[in-house]
Parts: structure tokens; C-alpha cells; sequence
């Protein structure tokens, strides 16, 4: 009989510290921005748009961060630009990576706070779960993240800088001589769906993917981008309108006692308001639908009632529904719905017309699955009872 194999066990990188040059950063700026950046430093004007889009390229399409190797600009104006600015991203303090092949990043930003990033491959994508804001002011008791209390926003440069050293990681730049359509997209899809509420940080958010849409850069389409929000309902127009990516709620429950303790945004904006704005959102359609991610909780949210008023609340909105079996984390004070549990509410919304996909958690031996994500470094110890008191359910 042939031996079973020993068991995997997660690997774990410690990157080394690099300083980052001195001058302004031209990572995380809008187009315009760079142009003036650019002009302010000394380019002619009547340059400045073409001098914008060389060095645009050479950042975004090319991930090139040294002004020496944008070689279709002179010695001259390299200089300049070295002088002048430098390009940096976040810095990765360690990386993870999980027996099923998710990679966990611990992201170093500006003021030495840390964030994770997630990249989870999968067989027709390679998915980047990233981060908006230092720790999170929701408190959604069933999150891990939620427990942190929210330090800051991420800045445009910080947001898009993790998709950079994703593709740093990946090796996704593309070789020189190369069209970068010429190289297998590893990272294909973005999901704001890490540290943070992306609509409480709506304008960092949106700069940075309008970077990540960018043709003449990274270049995901729009469809390849979802944004997951609580329900913070006066921004979810605005993410049509001036980001246009697909669209995940949080919603979590299917009565407003437990969803303001599940999701306690739900005390400002109920599931009324919330369903409101999803129902007039601009691009709600069959082929682009509203996706309601749902955790399992064991004797919370999980019975055949509970999915049948889901099916009744989201009747008017096209939408698919997520099924997300939750993912414990030191001191929660819930546990997952059973397998035949989350099967049988799957097929009730199923029946109904809906999608009801389980999602298969992903990197759970590093704490890199749904729910878990938390930065070490402003991580509050607190008891299993302190967090079951603060979800009242003590």
C-alpha cells in the first residue's frame, strides 16, 4: 500500500525591507495628475500629455519603477525625473501561501500600518482580494476585520500598489519586447472585498480603478472588478456612474434585528433603503447582476424561513446569491452552518429562478479566507466573551 502523503503545511516568505526614494510618489495618480505633476517638474507643456503617456505606460503596462529603464525618453528628461519623483509601492512584509495555492500578503503602507491582500487562483481566473482602509469602522460581529478599529483610508497609490506586487509576485509583467496581451493573465479579476467599507473611501477607491481599467496600463475590464459594500446606500449610484464595476452587497440576514447585529450599518441604512438603491442601481441588469453575499451562521441566519424571505426581498433585483460558509477566527462567537444546512437554503434559493453558489473557502490554513482578514500589527486581543458581548449574544 503506498504511503499517504505528509500533510502541507502553509509556506511562509518573510520579504526583506527596501527604502523607498525620496521625491513625490507617481504611483496612485489620475491621469490629470501626473500631466500637472510632470509640468509642475519642469516638462513643457506642449510635452506633457505625450511625456504622461510614456510614463504611464512604463509604470502600469510595463511595471517598470526605475526613470533608467523608460528608454524612449532622453538620458536628460530621466534625470529630471528621477530628481523630481519616484515610484514606489506598498511594501510586502511577508507572504503566505496556503496548501490549496492562495497567497496571503502582510502589506506594509505608509506610517507602518499593515494590510493583507489576498490572491486566490483558481482554473479560468486568478482573483486579488485588496484591502481600502487600515482595520474597519462596521464592526460586523462575524468578521475578523470587523474587530479591528479603523485606523485610515488607503491612499489611490496604496489600493493599486497591491495590485502591483501581486504581479510582481506572480511574475506578470510582461517580458521585455512583449505585448502585455501577449502574456497569460494570472491576475484577472479584483474584488474589493478586503480590510475596510471601499464605499466609506469612495474617491481613493475609485481613482486607483480607473488606474486598474486603464487601457494603456494593467487594463481589467470593468467586468472583471466587483466592489462589495455593507450598504452604505448614498455611494452605490456614485459606483455605477463613476467606477461602473460590478456590484457585491454584504447583506447577511433577512430581518433588520439581525441584521443590525450581524451588519450594524443596517441601524442607519435598513434593508428597505438598502434594497431601494440596489433596485435603482444603474446597471443592474440580467447580465450584469447585483451579487448578495450571504454567510452561513449556525442557528442565526441559515433556516428554510430565512431563505425564503431572501427570495422574497430580492424578487425585483436581478442578482445572484452568494452562500459564503463562515469562516472561524480565534474568539468568534458563531459557528458555520452544517454542510446538508447550507444545501438545503442553496436550493431553496436555486428553486426560485436564483444562482446560489457555495462558495469553497480558500486559504483557511492562513487565515486568508473570507472574514479572517486582520493586520497583525493593530490587532486587539479580545476574549471570546468581549466579542460575543459586543454581537450581543450574551
Amino acid at each position: 500500500m503506498a504511503q499517504a502523503p505528509a500533510p502541507l503545511t502553509p509556506d511562509v516568505l518573510t520579504i526583506p525591507r527596501k527604502d523607498s526614494g525620496d521625491g513625490t510618489n507617481l504611483v496612485g495618480m489620475t491621469r490629470d495628475g501626473l500631466r500637472d505633476a510632470l509640468i509642475a517638474a519642469g516638462t513643457p507643456e506642449k510635452q506633457a500629455k505625450m511625456r504622461m503617456g510614456q510614463v504611464w505606460q512604463w509604470i502600469y503596462q510595463k511595471g517598470v519603477r526605475d526613470f533608467a529603464d523608460m528608454t524612449n525618453l532622453s538620458k536628460d528628461y530621466r534625470a529630471l525625473l528621477a530628481h523630481h519623483f519616484t515610484i514606489a509601492i506598498p511594501e510586502v512584509v511577508s507572504k503566505q501561501v496556503s496548501a490549496d495555492g492562495t497567497r496571503k500578503y502582510l502589506v506594509r503602507i505608509a506610517g507602518g500600518h499593515e494590510v493583507e491582500t489576498v490572491y486566490i487562483p483558481e482554473e479560468d481566473r486568478g482573483t486579488l482580494c485588496i484591502s481600502s482602509q487600515v482595520g474597519c469602522t462596521l464592526t460586523c460581529s462575524f468578521c475578523h476585520t470587523g474587530t479591528q478599529k479603523l485606523v485610515r483610508n488607503l491612499t489611490p497609490g496604496e489600493i493599486i500598489g497591491q495590485v502591483m506586487l501581486a504581479r510582481d509576485d506572480l511574475g506578470e509583467w510582461p517580458k521585455p519586447g512583449r505585448h502585455p496581451k501577449d502574456e497569460t493573465r494570472l491576475l484577472s479579476n479584483i474584488v474589493l472585498m478586503g480590510m475596510g467599507e471601499p464605499l466609506y473611501n469612495f474617491e481613493n477607491v475609485r481613482d486607483a480603478m480607473k488606474i486598474a481599467m486603464d487601457p494603456e496600463g494593467i487594463s481589467l475590464s470593468r467586468r472583471r472588478i466587483t466592489l462589495s459594500t455593507s450598504g452604505v446606500v448614498p455611494e452605490i449610484a456614485r459606483t455605477a456612474t463613476e467606477i461602473g464595476c460590478l456590484l457585491a452587497v454584504s447583506f447577511h440576514a433577512t430581518t433588520d434585528d439581525v441584521r443590525d447585529t450581524l451588519v450594524p450599518i443596517n441601524k442607519r441604512w435598513n434593508i428597505e433603503a438598502l434594497l431601494d438603491a440596489l433596485k435603482a442601481y444603474p446597471k443592474a441588469s440580467n447580465s450584469e447582476r447585483i451579487t448578495f453575499e450571504y454567510v452561513m451562521l449556525k442557528g442565526v441566519n441559515d433556516t428554510d424561513d430565512d431563505a425564503h424571505r431572501l427570495v422574497q426581498l430580492i424578487k425585483d433585483i436581478p442578482a445572484k446569491v452568494n452562500l459564503i460558509p463562515f469562516n472561524p477566527w480565534p474568539g468568534s462567537p458563531y459557528e458555520r452552518s452544517s454542510n446538508n444546512r447550507i444545501r438545503a437554503f442553496a436550493n431553496i434559493i436555486y428553486q426560485a429562478g436564483y444562482a446560489s453558489p457555495i462558495r469553497t473557502p480558500r486559504g483557511e490554513d492562513i487565515m486568508a479566507a473570507c472574514g479572517q482578514l486582520k493586520s497583525e500589527t493593530e490587532r486587539a486581543r479580545k476574549s471570546r466573551k468581549e466579542i460575543a458581548a459586543e454581537a450581543g449574544l450574551v
